[in-house]
């Protein structure tokens, strides 16, 4: 079994900060999102993290990469290969965006709220507090600081909101939140004073050049400025130079400082040009040049007549088109200059913090921190390409569909959400609890059950989308487990209190039978995998065994020294493990209850010292112990996680440490830092140095009367800690729910060279060299030898159809499972389906016995090529039904016509 699994995706919340109600202020707001040069991927901040998403092939992904914090600001470079990132606490991190490799880390000393890469992408400002400084951008070749410093600009009041480079990357401008928008020249130019403009009675939220038009002689004339009271103006600039007279002199003083400027050593073209007469073309001059003695004038204020305050601006130059979000949920887009309205929205009821529009101007993208929302959508024809949004109050349980096709979560917020594995979308949120969920379960690939705290347990049927059953008993409970036989007729459900297990039918929904026995809270319920078996974990500190089809005498106790707070069963049912609030993970025989081993992994998942705690990580280890365990799905290692930042897998048969994986490092969560900085501790515990840095808008009042600002609430960081990890029926993924989402490791996307009897001969030119003489049979055994993924496939697609079933007889069970692996991974992303289908069939035709003997050793691989085929299936079937339903309109439209003729 591999063991290098890495993170996938981050599912859960498409943007924002998940569980944000409970964090602090600064941290709550979510960075801004970007479209690459392309518009067809968008990046988007998640707590430390960030997503990409694909528009184009609706798929999401998450970069390897991390940063410190949360992040609170992203900038992309115009070629896509740098990506800048900062931090609330101000840490940036340089990364190769298509490699996701961090180049270079930087601390800035004062507040950065937003940064922006020049169009020329040499230069990258920053928000400097009340200043904006502007670094010269790593290049190609290696550089010992790759952060250079090329000036500070000063002069706004206040702190800066809003960044924005010329065209030509010769003019950079800020704003600031005191209502003032000032201009600098990034180069120094002889005469030029920074223009200041101030017209506003809020804090101005945005600032953009306007495109320049042709003709104008490269020449800015307009900027327009967005306050937060709703107000545009328009500013024009005039030029010394627009009149006949002043344009004569003007270039007898350019042609006159060229001239000194060519006898001084400088450049000859400076002076004259190809033809030999003097330089005058003004559109080769930088646009700072021409700022010179310039005038700026507001010509125009339009308001947009809402009732509410602008909290985020975007435009596209290239379109004219500004985009405006606002407090209320609602968004508008204008075109400029006329401030027409073209669109107008209601996305929801929360603020939109960020705003995006792509390079063509038909997707505009939304960012609400609040609710963890992310929209995109298409203006022209009025839909939505994606709307996600994540859980309100975070994740707290979650299940893989038997063809690990679907992840089903429950969260706080009381409701289910169905996730697709391969795009990393949620496309399906079913809302009928009132309490938040305690456990999730799959009946069948299209029923999911559901308990909660409101005392129901519901069955949802997938392919309607609804809730078809509900499930109640006598008294009112709350349910903290849930399980279902293999065959998924009988439900069970554990409650905390009375102590109970209750027993119902899933298609009368009836109630079978009450267990009683255990004297504590039931923390988890797992049948048998063949057999009609069920084990229960109690906090009373014991396992019970129940037979729910014999039910005589009482049933199998095994007890442990601790509170029991995970079981789970091997997939061959022999063995069954169990989890204690001591770190203990105890490994007994289903046959006789009898202790096979014990792990003892109480060091392994201890670390992490949260603010308010009094002594350090080591003195505190018994507070971290594992909450979900399970098995692999060859059954040989353990997954387990629990009340820490890490998850770890054992071997069984050595009880050893196989790999230990730290699902988090953002420091915004507790629990993170094994040791705690001395300067942030005072008197009365820990300061929080992000209260006081004022960055976010304050959309709350004060209770009216009181002298003091302070309303009494207080806010904490999150803890980190793991809720519950599942393997994927195929073993080539698992998932962990923790309180920043659902994280997916998977092996999918990994290049790794693993050989197996490697001799001389066996050889990658040997490879080629039987395909040219027509031996499929030895080419493949050989490419499974070197075990390469490239070769396997070009062997598996140049094998000519007719010989696949003669080169299948020719594989051994020590070849099959690889090959089986190989085939679900190139059918996933092919378009020849009837080729590997051909695969599939012959495999299963010809080592069917064999597999069936062994099913443990070939049922992860078998389940991942059963994946891969579903995944085909289901496309087909969506596309099959809405071909059907196009050509049956069209038909029932040909008859009309021909019945009004």
């Amino acid at each position: 079994m591999k063991f290098n699994y890495k993170l996938h995706r981050l599912c859960g919340s498409a943007y924002g900060v998940p569980n944000a109600t409970n964090t602090t202020s600064s941290s709550t707001s979510g960075g801004n999102i970007l479209y690459t040069s392309s518009g067809n991927v968008l990046l988007s901040p998640v707590s430390n993290r960030v997503q990409v998403i694909d528009l184009l092939t609706h798929t999401a992904t998450t970069l390897s990469c991390e940063a410190r914090s949360n992040i609170k600001t992203i900038a992309l470079s115009p070629d896509d290969r740098l990506l800048l990132i900062v931090d609330v606490d101000n840490h940036a991190m340089l990364v190769n965006f298509h490699r996701s490799v961090i180049l270079h880390r930087f601390s800035f000393k004062r507040n950065v709220r937003i940064c922006e890469f020049s169009p020329c992408g040499l230069y990258f400002a920053v928000s400097y507090g009340n200043h904006i400084q502007v670094w010269h951008a790593p290049g190609l070749r290696r550089e010992f600081a790759p952060f250079v410093l090329h000036r500070t600009y000063t002069g706004l009041g206040d702190g800066v909101v809003d960044i924005q480079w010329s065209s030509d990357s010769s003019v950079v401008m800020a704003c600031a939140k005191n209502g003032t928008t000032r201009i600098w020249s990034v180069q120094t130019v002889e005469g030029y004073e920074p223009a200041t403009l101030s017209g506003h009675k809020s804090g101005v939220v945005g600032a953009y050049f306007e495109k320049i038009s042709p003709g104008t002689g490269n020449r800015l004339r307009k900027v327009y400025t967005i306050s937060g009271d709703g107000t545009v103006v328009s500013w024009s600039c005039s030029y010394s130079d627009d009149s006949e007279e002043d344009g004569t002199k003007n270039n007898l003083i350019e042609s006159s400082n060229a001239a000194v400027s060519f006898f001084g050593g400088g450049s000859g073209n400076d002076l004259f040009t190809s033809n030999g007469t003097a330089a005058n073309d003004e559109s080769s001059s930088p646009q700072a040049d021409h700022l010179v003695k310039a005038k700026w004038k507001a010509t125009a204020r339009h308001y947009f007549h809402q009732d509410t305050d602008v909290t985020a601006t975007n435009f596209s130059m290239e379109n004219n088109l500004l985009i405006v979000g606002f407090a209320s949920g609602v968004f508008g887009l204008y075109e400029l200059p006329s401030m027409s309205n073209i669109h107008t929205l209601s996305l929801s009821n929360q603020v939109i913090k960020t705003v995006a529009i792509n390079s063509t101007g038909e997707w505009l993208a939304f960012g609400c921190p609040s609710t963890q929302q992310l929209l995109v959508w298409e203006w022209r024809s009025e839909t939505y390409i994606i709307k996600q949004r994540g859980h309100a109050f975070g994740m707290k349980c979650m299940a893989y569909s038997s063809d690990g096709v679907v992840v089903a979560t429950g969260g706080e917020d009381g409701s289910i959400k169905l996730w697709n594995t391969s795009s990393g979308f949620c496309y399906c949120t079913l809302k009928s609890h009132t309490a938040p969920i305690t456990a999730c379960v799959f009946s069948n690939s299209s029923v999911v059950l559901s308990a909660s705290y409101d005392g129901t347990v519901r069955a949802h049927d997938l392919h309607r989308y609804r809730n078809f059953r509900t499930y109640t008993t006598p008294t009112p409970c709350q349910f903290t487990s849930l399980a279902v036989d293999p065959s998924g007729e009988v439900i069970v459900a554990g409650t905390m209190d009375p102590f109970h297990i209750y027993t119902w039918s899933m298609q009368s929904g009836k109630l079978l039978d009450i267990l009683t026995g255990h004297v504590g809270p039931v923390s988890e319920l797992t049948f048998h995998p063949t057999r009609g078996t069920l084990a229960s974990a109690s906090w009373d500190g014991t396992v019970k065994i129940w037979d729910l089809y014999k039910r005589e005498g009482e049933p199998e106790s095994i007890r442990h020294a601790q509170d029991v707070v995970c079981v789970s069963f091997r997939p061959d049912g022999k063995e069954m493990c169990t989890g204690t609030i001591g770190g203990l993970l105890s490994v007994w025989n289903v046959e006789d209850c009898s202790l096979i081993c014990e792990i003892d992994g109480k060091k392994d998942i201890a670390g992490g010292r949260k603010m308010n705690d009094r002594m350090t990580s080591d003195s505190n280890a018994s507070s971290r112990y594992f909450t979900s365990v399970c098995y692999s799905a060859d059954g040989s290692c353990v997954l387990a996680g629990g009340n820490s930042k890490y998850i770890c897998i054992y071997e069984v048969s050595q009880q050893i440490l196989v790999k230990k994986f730290q699902v988090s490092f953002n420091r915004s969560l507790d629990g993170i830092l094994d040791q705690l900085n001395s300067k942030l501790l005072g008197d009365g515990g820990p300061i929080d140095v992000n209260d006081a840095s004022g960055d976010e808008a304050d959309f709350s009042s004060n209770i009216p009367g009181a002298k003091r600002g302070d309303d009494g609430t207080r806010k904490s960081k999150v803890e980190v800690l793991t809720s519950q990890v599942a393997f994927s029926s195929t073993g080539r993924e698992w998932a962990a729910v923790s309180n920043e989402g659902l994280h997916v490791y998977s092996l999918d996307d990994d290049m790794i060279f693993d050989p197996i009897a490697l001799t001389e001969e066996i050889t990658p030119g040997a490879v080629q060299s039987n395909l040219r003489d027509g031996k499929h049979s030895t080419a493949l055994l050989i490419s499974l030898h070197l075990n390469e993924f490239a070769l396997v496939q070009q062997v598996l697609e140049e094998t000519p159809y007719g010989s696949i079933p003669h080169v299948v007889k020719t594989i051994g069970p020590e070849h099959l499972e690889r090959l089986m692996q190989y085939i679900s991974k190139c059918m996933t992303g092919s378009p020849h389906l009837e080729f590997y289908m051909q695969w599939c069939l012959h495999l299963l035709r010809t080592h069917g016995n064999n597999m069936e003997k062994n099913r443990s050793s070939y049922m992860r691989a078998f389940r991942s090529m059963h994946r891969s085929v579903q995944i085909h299936h289901d496309e087909l079937k969506r596309i099959s039904n809405d071909n059907r339903y196009t050509l049956d309109f069209m038909q029932d439209q040909t008859q009309i016509t021909l019945y009004r003729n």
